[in-house]
């Protein structure tokens, strides 16, 4: 039985002497580091017998004791700090046990939180969240300023604190399960960029899932958010709200575009930041998440033109609407890390050029009917392969052509015989990839060798006119 009462109006670390950590990914090993290096005594709980970090952490902290194997009940008790890597659900009867006797739960992010100083950006939505963080990061370099780029991308942000890493500005990249173990987040700007169904596989409802997101703006001081989203306009709770949409936007507060001239110019209220077809992204999805990225760092005051530079230079991610090829004016796009169907109707939608379309994959318990309002004539074939392609088929048959393929060489060969000049080939697939592959990374460099091999070895291309580089003043 655990007896110690955690008080909100302390600090963390301060009411604890030892704490369990359950998980050794990287989260788990970063929270043990940081643990460990502010004198509180550690124990590992992983529920795979030979967790891959295992080795390198036995090196490191030989003293400290583990658990690997089933989780155990009986192992956790007694502990009344419990830090949650965001891959162990809080329904783990381990945990649950844990909390019902008194243990007070937290992820790593709640931990830096207790500790930063900072101002801090926080970012979530079901996609789009690692580009807007990466560019957000870019803006404050090109500042003159330092971020820490962390969270679900780059470094676990503990490492940061434990390694006593200089930076001006923390830019954390949040996601559902992180946001689960964090009370709140006192942060300068916080964003939500989109909700679209995904982990529905953890998750009761989607509103829970929405819920989960939503803790993000728990805290912070201005709150990004989409224009018409209305599962957030009644869980909103910040003084300053920022708006965004592909429109002419609706205040001073708003972030929109609107066409002057025969232009599209990105705008924030009436003033102009800078032209639309100096993005060098592929697709309007981009458009928005540009957006979003101004609205988040208006409160640092950054000059435009610094700002519109660091656009017009930032190439975007691998894996996210990547153009990888393009040979006899058909273009073959990465978007491999569209891992859900949000981020795949994302994707169709933004494109106006015919595609050929491969998806396919673990599915994580969506419900491939809502692909059906982005099903349009734009899809000149969709080619299907891994776990769920049966239940995409059955979900969209009839609406257009499907094809099947063993493997991504498969799919790719086939792809090159259907596509026509002017046609994008598209990975998209919707779905998670551990079916066949080690990860969305995988899954994506293996579609850029199978494209390689199939149509020659050809370089990249980035889309978009030359940048005029155009910006600043009023409509």
């Amino acid at each position: 039985m655990i007896s110690q009462t955690y008080n909100p109006q302390q600090k963390l670390l301060a009411q604890y002497a030892s704490a369990a950590v359950i998980g050794l990914g990287a989260t788990g090993y970063s929270a043990v580091r940081y643990l460990a290096s502010r004198g509180l005594a550690v124990v590992v709980m992983d529920s795979r017998t030979e967790p891959p970090l295992a080795s390198e952490f036995k090196r490191e902290f030989p003293s400290i004791e583990t658990h690997f194997g089933e989780f155990s009940e009986q192992a956790i008790e007694g502990h009344a700090l419990v830090v949650a890597s965001p891959g162990v659900s809080l329904k783990e009867p381990m945990l649950r046990a844990a909390k019902k006797h008194g243990a007070h739960i937290v992820g790593d992010i709640e931990l830096f939180l207790q500790e930063n100083q900072k101002p801090l950006i926080a970012i979530t939505g079901s996609n789009g969240k690692s580009t807007v963080t990466s560019l957000v990061g870019e803006m404050c370099l090109a500042a003159g300023l330092k971020p820490l780029v962390a969270g679900n991308i780059g470094r676990p942000a503990l490492d940061a604190l434990t390694d006593k890493y200089d930076y001006d500005v923390a830019v954390l990249e949040l996601s559902s399960f992180q946001l689960e173990t964090t009370y709140q987040v006192p942060a300068e700007s916080s964003a939500i960029l989109n909700i679209s169904a995904d982990h529905m596989d953890r998750y009761d409802s989607m509103g829970d899932y929405v819920l989960a997101k939503a803790r993000i703006i728990r805290g912070a001081k201005r709150a990004v958010l989409p224009r018409h989203e209305e599962r957030l306009a009644q869980i909103t709770n910040v003084n300053e709200i920022f708006g965004f949409e592909l429109e002419q936007p609706s205040s001073d507060n708003d972030f929109g575009v609107v066409k002057k001239s025969g232009k599209r110019w990105l705008v924030k209220g009436k003033q102009r930041l800078m032209l639309l077809q100096d993005i060098p992204l592929i697709g309007l999805h981009n458009v928005k998440n540009v957006l979003s990225a101004f609205a988040l760092v208006d409160f640092l005051n950054i000059p435009l033109d610094v700002l519109v530079k660091a656009v017009v230079n930032f190439k975007g991610l691998p894996h996210r609407m990547q153009t990888i090829a393009k040979v006899n004016d058909i273009s073959w796009v990465n978007d491999s890390k569209a891992t859900n169907i949000g981020a795949t109707a994302t994707a169709l939608n933004s494109l106006e050029q015919k595609v050929v379309w491969i998806a396919g994959g673990q599915g994580k318990g969506a419900d491939f009917s809502e692909l059906k309002s982005v099903v349009n004539t734009n899809i000149r074939q969709l080619i299907l392969i891994g776990e769920d392609a049966a239940k995409i088929e059955a979900a969209l048959s009839g609406l257009l052509p499907i094809s099947f393929a063993e493997n991504m060489h498969d799919a790719v060969a086939l792809a090159a015989n259907i596509a026509i000049a002017g046609d994008i080939v598209l990975l998209s697939p919707a779905c998670a990839s551990f079916d066949m592959f080690r990860g969305f990374e995988d899954r994506g460099d293996q579609f850029k060798r199978c494209v390689e091999a199939t149509i020659g070895s050809a370089s990249a291309t980035t889309s978009g006119a030359t940048p005029e580089t155009s910006f600043g003043g009023t409509l």
